[in-house]
């Protein structure tokens, strides 16, 4: 079947807005933002909290606790799309180590090295590595970015899986892999959640989702010369993610903003030390009727 899509123009520069490329998205967004910071245009909800819930509750309260997480949750994830989890059992120790494996990766590692590994459709997700400025087809960001899927990982022992088929360097796969395992085991918990909010069988997607695919994304900064600096461009540009659901973890930077849509100003997210960071993706907004929608 043809198409008349087009790949969109990145020289249009900072100045670009999401609508423009509108015709990319498979659900619904009515919102409407530039894709890097605007200094002049951009305004911000400094009195919004992203609301905070303790997944304590769901793995060891009782009937009333675990019915008080999920309406929590819910209502966090409909009203803003995003909820700063606590209690959550993953051991910091986990994120210490892989944000030092992001930096290890990317500092003892060749450009060509990594460009052996350049990003390559794969099913429906781009992976591999994608150079500064390449991390999106729409906008150039400043950032280099890595993204493995399940396939990456040695998770199920197999004879035929090669660590060098993915990973640029020998001992790395196992140290991502130990972040991996632990932050799949909030998958079926929340969903287990989300379903209840909306009066499903809360079980329904286990099977779907005991053994998922899943993209797992490293961002590594590099220093910036001065016509990076002087371009006004973004980082990690405003975006959403077309996921279920997306884990991240509390950085240790300030920088992630949050658009409120029923302002549309941006919300600068403070999380405590040691919280996950929870937003819903498009796949959620499609099987949830847009009830919980995909957030910027």
């Amino acid at each position: 079947m043809s198409s008349d899509r087009k790949a969109p123009d990145r020289s249009q520069g900072i100045g670009a807005v999401n609508q423009e490329f509108s015709r990319f998205e498979q659900v619904r967004k009515d919102q409407r933002y530039r894709l890097s910071e605007h200094p002049a245009e951009d305004q911000y909800d400094e009195d919004y909290r992203i609301p905070v819930c303790d997944m304590a509750a769901w793995f060891s309260g009782n009937d009333a606790q675990r019915e008080a997480f999920t309406c929590a949750l819910g209502d966090a994830l409909r009203g803003i799309g995003f909820a700063i989890l606590t209690g959550h059992g993953v051991d910091q120790e986990c994120y210490n180590d892989a944000n030092r494996a992001v930096l290890d990766m990317f500092g003892q590692t060749t450009r060509e090295q990594r460009m052996a590994y350049l990003a390559r459709r794969h099913g429906s997700v781009n992976q591999g590595y994608f150079p500064m400025r390449e991390t999106t087809i729409i906008h150039p960001d400043l950032v280099e970015g890595w993204v493995f899927c399940r396939r990456a990982f040695d998770l199920d022992g197999s004879p035929d899986y090669r660590e060098s088929d993915f990973w640029p360097l020998p001992g790395f796969e196992p140290r991502f892999r130990k972040l991996v395992q632990a932050q799949q085991a909030l998958v079926l918990p929340i969903m287990q959640s989300l379903l209840q909010y909306l009066g499903c069988d809360p079980y329904l997607y286990d099977e779907k989702l005991a053994a998922s695919n899943f993209g797992f994304r490293l961002n590594y900064y590099p220093p910036l010369d001065p016509e990076d600096r002087a371009s006004g461009g973004g980082r990690m540009l405003g975006h959403e993610d077309v996921d279920l659901f997306t884990l991240l973890p509390t950085p240790d930077v300030e920088g992630l903003q949050v658009l409120n849509r029923e302002n549309m100003k941006w919300i600068r997210l403070d999380a405590p030390p040691g919280s996950i960071i929870l937003n819903t993706g498009d796949y959620m907004q499609r099987i949830s009727n847009d009830i919980f929608p995909s957030t910027t």
